[in-house]
């Protein structure tokens, strides 16, 4: 049965030293070339190429301790808040401690328009119109760039759903390339930095980084000044709520700054894990046209030839669990990084104060000790009667307890929504598969263009 699974494309596990050799010939900073064999069957095991001492953690019971129970004394490493401190400053997705409370309280009003019933519309529209760009593409027989185009079309969801507005095709396109562009070359996880033990709180971002970050948060910034100018909320959205938040203490706002932070955080929370698992399910689905039967006659099934509603996608079980495989097996957040703020040890391994503690969901994901079939596309595992049989803690592609990606819910019925209509109306063929493979840098990505055909069917609707 196993033999039979399709196994995306991914780095071959080889031993240490030779993964280590791999990642210097490869050059472009890609973590998952670096990651030996051995762990993928650890629970957990220091690294030992690195000056600074890195814990690397697959045992749930010990990734619930770091992220859930004792989440004060494993904060968000200098990693992630060097990385991504560019983008959103100190907004809610870096922040921590007294900061991180007051943001949270005064997001909060916020949150209730990630409530999908209230969003759907938004997705809704948004679908239609790739579909109406998509339909031209077809008639004229040319290809298009499938990241390109999901990180569009979830860009342009996001943004109906934060500002009551579309996105703009020029800008929607002028975002993605800003943000492969900061991917590409901004300072985070590399191996010369691991070796040297760098602190990347320290580190100036390359211009490059520097550059796309300050396109994004300019884009961000005019669609936060239009609603500024307009004096109190006129809609009711998330840009709206934080206009009008205020600290339940102090009673002040947030600043023009301040905003534009937050507003990047959700950004990145309703755009970049949707886009990212869509392009590889959708790769993967033009690799197995099985599977894209029975999405088809899933769909017909329960819809008929009709709309695909809110009610609709709760019933769409397949589309729903090969959005779930294809962030099991390509979580956009390849690498949680937290830091050791006292000298403990974690299952037996000591883990001194200011160690690196490494969540690897790329590699519990794959964990042979945690699944069936690990690196294979199996979306069947999370049908109720076999998923029940998955250690709790084995899939964190949201991450896990009071920092878990408030996108989550979001995310899915988008999916399912994006999945479902696509399918039905397209059929796909990718014109370069045996190129595909996938890198790690701030994201799980595509090392390079995935060019798809997408061709009209004669029966979608």
């Amino acid at each position: 049965m196993t033999k039979d699974l399709y196994r995306p494309p991914a780095p071959t596990p080889i031993g240490p030293v030779m993964a280590l050799m791999r990642s210097l010939v490869a050059g472009d900073r890609d973590l998952l070339a670096l990651i030996p064999k051995q762990a993928y069957h650890s629970s957990v095991a220091p690294l030992g190429f690195s000056r600074r001492k890195i814990i690397l953690v697959n045992d749930p019971a010990a990734i619930r301790r770091v992220m859930i129970e004792e989440v004060e004394n494993f904060p968000k490493s200098d990693l992630m808040v060097g990385s991504l401190s560019p983008l959103i400053n100190d907004g809610l997705f870096i922040s921590t401690g007294e900061t991180w409370t007051r943001q949270r309280a005064m997001v909060d009003p916020a949150f209730s328009h990630m409530r999908v019933n209230r969003a759907f519309d938004a997705m809704v529209g948004a679908v239609a119109d790739i579909e109406a760009r998509w339909d031209i593409l077809s008639d004229k027989g040319k290809p298009l760039s499938l990241e390109r185009e999901m990180s569009h079309l979830t860009a342009d969801i996001i943004t109906r759903t934060i500002f009551s507005q579309k996105l703009e095709n020029s800008v929607a396109f002028e975002f993605f390339d800003a943000w492969a562009s900061f991917q590409d070359s901004v300072a985070t996880i590399d191996l010369k930095s691991l070796i040297l033990g760098k602190a990347w709180t320290s580190m100036v971002q390359p211009p490059l980084a520097q550059e796309a970050a300050m396109v994004i948060r300019s884009h961000l910034g005019h669609l936060v000044d239009q609603r500024m100018e307009l004096g109190a909320p006129k809609r009711a959205d998330i840009v709206g709520d934080l206009i009008a938040a205020r600290d339940p203490v102090t009673g002040t706002g947030f600043d023009r700054e301040e905003i534009i932070d937050q507003v990047g955080v959700f950004f990145l929370a309703g755009h970049e894990t949707t886009a990212s698992a869509l392009t590889w399910a959708f790769f993967i689905l033009s690799q197995q046209p099985e599977m894209v039967q029975r999405l088809r006659d899933e769909v017909q099934n329960v819809a008929g030839s009709g709309g695909i509603s809110f009610a609709v996608t709760k019933k769409l079980a397949t589309a729903r669990n090969v959005f779930r495989e294809s962030l099991r097996l390509y979580p956009p957040l390849g690498f949680i990084p937290r830091v050791s703020l006292f000298d403990t040890v974690i299952q037996g391994v000591p883990t001194p104060r200011g160690a690196m503690v490494m969540i690897s969901p790329w590699i519990i994901h794959r964990h042979e000790g945690l699944w069936e079939a690990a690196d294979r596309f199996d979306p069947d595992r999370f049908m109720p009667d076999r998923e029940q049989t998955q250690p709790p803690g084995a899939y964190i592609p949201f991450g896990l307890g009071p920092r878990i990606c408030i996108g989550a819910a979001f995310a899915t019925v988008e999916a399912v929504l994006i999945l479902s209509r696509l399918i039905r109306r397209y059929d796909f063929e990718t014109s370069n598969p045996q190129k595909v493979r996938p890198i790690s840098h701030l994201a799980t990505r595509p090392a390079g263009e995935i060019e798809m055909h997408v061709v009209r069917r004669r029966e979608g609707k």
